[in-house]
């Protein structure tokens, strides 16, 4: 009893941050994307873990305010603590480094992958049907995390209904930058009772839809067969990347649709088919979903492509901590503002179940596969495990090689 009393009487350390030297901030967090599997949860936990509960960086209330204004911006919220991290270590030099260092080892896997991919060494006739499986365990994936993401996000009626809206308006062929924009408003407009101007805006919306219905011969969402000839310029690439970059609210999973919409739909230099392989290839490495941005940009445009997309993709989240991370954190605490973000999180939502809906058509094309999309999906609702997604993923494709011969 008198040994517990004196252990409860210890007084917690306080909260310090090490004073690290800038090659250290570099290899600490070098060593966190060697071992970022599982997703954002398990890298946000792993994160928690070392550097909060053992090593005490910042205290538990300010680590769960911060993940809290990430949440809200755009990004992937595990690389954006980590440049956050980094910032209070060594300034915005330690923030860098620290984003680089965790989203290196991904990007330097994925390249080395899509140049494999790229000039036809892992995809020869004989693995077709190892991408045909990965491919249904991807449109799996893509399912579980659709409704993952809608569970949290749409938590009202108003929000299910606006991506409900901008589900069917993606569908047929209405851009999504008018998606989001009537998402953004509609729920400020709507959380302030402004219900005429809701209603005004609605059947604006709707109006828009149906000049798109009639007015375009076929719908946005496509089941591109052939990549056109020409490849996008590194600029073009870029701007792509920077575009997901700053639309990716509620996850990495978010940046789908968009990438999909300029690589597939739009700039059409790759196919549905080799867009989820690049998914396949991303869910089983050590990094953050969203470093198979790297896979689009090499197959649009070599190496050159590679780097700019990714540093288009990524560079929102570095900037977010590098402008000020106390400005963004007044900022998503407003309640206008946090208004317009459920709005245009809801919009999201429904921009990938659209997407969602090309995406199976390419990767369920049997019976076989279906199976393997079914049994893969069973697997990433009921397991909860970190590894549960590339373990998923392999999965499906060894399913792929045992089945669809």
């Amino acid at each position: 009893m008198h040994d517990d009393l004196m252990q409860r009487s210890v007084p917690t350390p306080d909260p310090c941050i090490p004073h690290l030297s800038l090659a250290a901030v570099f290899l600490r967090f070098l060593r966190f994307g060697s071992l970022a599997w599982g997703g954002p949860v398990a890298q946000i936990a792993m994160l928690q873990r070392e550097l909060v509960e053992a090593e005490r960086w910042v205290s538990p209330e300010r680590f769960r305010r911060a993940l809290a204004v990430y949440q809200v911006l755009p990004g992937p919220e595990a690389h954006e603590l980590c440049v956050w991290f980094g910032m209070l270590a060594r300034g915005r030099l330690g923030a860098v480094l620290a984003g680089l260092g965790f989203m290196l080892p991904g990007f330097v896997l994925m390249l080395a992958l899509s140049a494999l991919y790229a000039n036809g060494v892992v995809r020869t006739p004989e693995l077709r049907p190892l991408f045909a499986g990965l491919q249904a365990a991807v449109v799996a994936m893509i399912v579980r995390a659709l409704f993952r993401i809608g569970h949290h996000a749409l938590y009202d009626r108003w929000l299910a209904g606006i991506a409900a809206a901008c589900c069917g308006s993606t569908l047929l062929g209405v851009h999504f930058a008018i998606a989001l924009a009537f998402g953004g408003v509609s729920c400020v407009w709507l959380r302030r009772t402004r219900w005429w101007l809701a209603a005004a805006g609605a059947l604006l919306f709707a109006g828009l839809t149906a000049f798109v219905l009639f007015d375009t011969p076929s719908p946005q969402i496509v089941d591109a067969a052939t990549p056109a000839t020409d490849a996008p310029s590194a600029q073009a690439l870029f701007l792509s990347g920077l575009r997901t970059g700053l639309l990716t609210f509620g996850g990495a999973y978010t940046a789908i649709p968009f990438l999909q919409h300029d690589a597939v739909v739009a700039g059409a230099w790759m196919t549905n088919d080799q867009f989820l392989e690049g998914l396949a290839l991303g869910g089983v490495l050590p990094a953050p979903l969203i470093i198979f941005g790297t896979f689009v940009g090499y197959v649009g445009g070599g190496f050159v492509g590679a780097l700019m997309l990714t540093a288009g993709i990524f560079l929102p989240a570095f900037c977010f901590t590098l402008l000020g991370h106390g400005l963004f954190e007044r900022i998503t605490g407003n309640v206008a503002v946090h208004n317009l973000l459920d709005g245009v999180t809801a919009a999201v939502v429904g921009i990938m179940a659209a997407t969602t809906v090309g995406l199976v058509r390419s990767g369920i094309t049997d019976v076989p596969s279906a199976c393997i999309a079914a049994v893969g999906l069973v697997m990433l609702w009921f397991w909860r495990s970190r590894a549960a997604v590339p373990l998923t993923v392999l999965a499906g494709g060894l399913l792929g090689l045992a089945v669809l011969r």
